[in-house]
């Protein structure tokens, strides 16, 4: 059937003439089906032709892919992204060809997305652009400082029409982050209740879950209980087995996943290619102790009683993940002492305090967050486990990542290097899966899953998202010591038709598009 398919693909001819022809690549069409050489025909911003396309009527330009691969244009399902408005050219993910973002994730999104969005389409962006919304905006909108308690029925009300608006408005579904201020203390009924409003209006739900680590199989239980509650489907967003004590059980974990679809659940998960995390430096404090933000933590931490008992804490969860200290832990970037910037925390310590033991580097930590905090990379996953993650059929890859300001802090290398990384170091260089299935988990699987229609293929009909690279040469270059070295590789990156990226430079053009749930 697969060769009939790709016969019947490849004598076609075009009835106008098209804008560019993208001659004689091999052709990745995103569907997972092995490659076929080919001709891309594109018109006004859409893919018209796909095969052997006919010469008649002269296109406006055409292009020789001879030896390059032609896929759809990458999608990332999980970014924080936001930051758009001042970064409209995001380059750190066209230059990985990335040509759609989904904002929104971890709970964390613009509250009042068809005001944002019209702000986007008023200023001009290269990528695509499509949000969720996210749980934890909504509930401190609502629920203000007062977050250790369940929502009143007014106050559930209140969240539901906030969901509602931003589902009218083209959200993509809702997400959770549940390690996460104010996520932390929703109850599984309130998310119940919720996710049914986003049901109502065809969305997914998409949930950075309550455990990582030792608790991850109630986590996932949990996720699994709103699926089924509420009818819809759910996304485990950047699947990983955190902490020493967990790793090696990556069986154990995706066959209770697989068990789960079995029993009617829709789920997907995506990962990134590290096997080092980064989020805010305060996740190493308790969740109550951080409620408030800077201010509230440096009176809190001023009591005796507190103080002791937070590093009593502290060196007993470090204990039960088998750590003797924080030096897993590398600050990204801290506004107030940029000295500690790419430094692990007994590093900082040593460096502030010029002494590194365990109850300095707590000190450490203590000075940071009093001091407007910081974000950090952990280092807390093994290879195994993220090998047997990338090769499940329903992971898709996702950087979780924000628009990169060139040469600003020590982030994770994940913000320029992703998408690359999975084509180079794990389907060419270590052949963890064949490079048609690390295309489609960048392309279709994720389209589908968050319904960006008629994106994720190459295919007729469907937008011109393109990208033209070299799989030999393809290479995701950012470290975690100097994280800010763009992919390299790609000959071309189209975006709706329009040409962004052009032997791995970013041209400025911003012919990005809000990408609307359903549309």
């Amino acid at each position: 059937m697969r060769a009939l398919l790709a016969t019947l693909w490849f004598v076609v001819s075009v009835n106008a003439a098209p804008d560019l022809v993208l001659r004689n690549g091999l052709i990745y069409d995103g569907t997972g089906r092995a490659p076929f050489k080919g001709d891309v025909a594109i018109k006004d911003g859409r893919i018209i032709a796909v095969g052997n396309v006919a010469r008649a009527g002269a296109p406006g330009k055409v292009i020789d892919a001879n030896g390059l691969a032609i896929a759809p244009g990458f999608i990332d399902v999980h970014t924080h992204a936001e930051n758009i408005v001042y970064h409209p050219k995001a380059e750190n993910f066209l230059r990985m060809g990335v040509t759609t973002l989904v904002l929104g994730n971890c709970g964390s999104s613009k509250l009042n997305l068809g005001e944002f969005y019209i702000k986007l389409e008023e200023n001009g962006f290269s990528p695509n652009i499509a949000s969720l919304i996210g749980h934890g905006t909504v509930r401190g909108q609502v629920m203000g400082g007062s977050l250790r308690r369940p929502p009143t029925a007014t106050e559930l009300a209140a969240m539901q029409k906030h969901i509602d608006q931003a589902m009218r408005d083209g959200a993509l579904g809702m997400s959770t982050g549940l390690i996460y201020l104010p996520g932390v203390f929703a109850r599984t009924d309130e998310l119940v209740a919720l996710s049914k409003t986003v049901a109502a209006h065809g969305g997914i739900y998409a949930s950075h879950m309550r455990s990582e680590g030792t608790n991850i199989f109630n986590a996932i239980d949990e996720v699994c209980t709103i699926a089924e509650q509420a009818k819809l489907p759910a996304h485990i967003s950047h699947l990983k087995l955190a902490g020493r004590p967990m790793w090696g059980k990556h069986p154990q974990l995706l066959a209770r996943l697989d068990q789960a679809r079995a029993e009617g659940i829709r789920l997907t998960h995506d990962q990134y290619a590290y096997t080092a995390s980064s989020t805010s430096l305060h996740q190493l404090l308790p969740d109550a102790l951080i409620v408030g933000g800077a201010k509230a933590f440096s009176q809190r931490i001023k009591s005796a009683k507190t103080h002791r008992e937070t590093v009593a804490w502290m060196k007993d969860r470090l204990h039960r993940r088998q750590r003797e200290d924080y030096s897993y832990a590398v600050i990204a970037y801290h506004k107030k002492d940029k000295r500690f910037n790419g430094l692990n925390v007994k590093e900082a310590a040593k460096l502030c305090y010029g002494e590194d033991d365990l109850d300095h580097q707590i000190m450490l930590i203590f000075e940071v967050e009093t001091n407007g905090g910081a974000s950090a990379v952990f280092h807390g996953m093994h290879e195994d486990d993220a090998r047997a993650f990338l090769r499940h059929p329903h992971t898709m890859f996702a950087s979780d990542s924000s628009v990169r300001a060139f040469e600003v802090g020590v982030p994770h290398p994940r913000g320029y290097g992703n998408a690359a990384r999975f084509l180079a170091r794990y389907a060419r260089d270590q052949k963890q899966l064949k490079l048609e299935e690390a295309i489609r988990k960048l392309t279709s699987l994720p389209a589908r899953t968050f319904q960006l229609k008629g994106r994720g293929e190459i295919r007729p009909g469907f937008a011109a998202d393109l990208v033209v690279f070299d799989p030999a040469k393809i290479q995701d270059n950012a470290t975690f010591k100097a994280p800010h070295q763009y992919a390299t590789g790609f000959r071309l990156v189209l975006v709706n038709g329009k040409v962004v990226v052009e032997n791995d430079k970013h041209n400025a053009a911003g012919p990005g598009q809000v990408i609307r749930r359903g549309k």
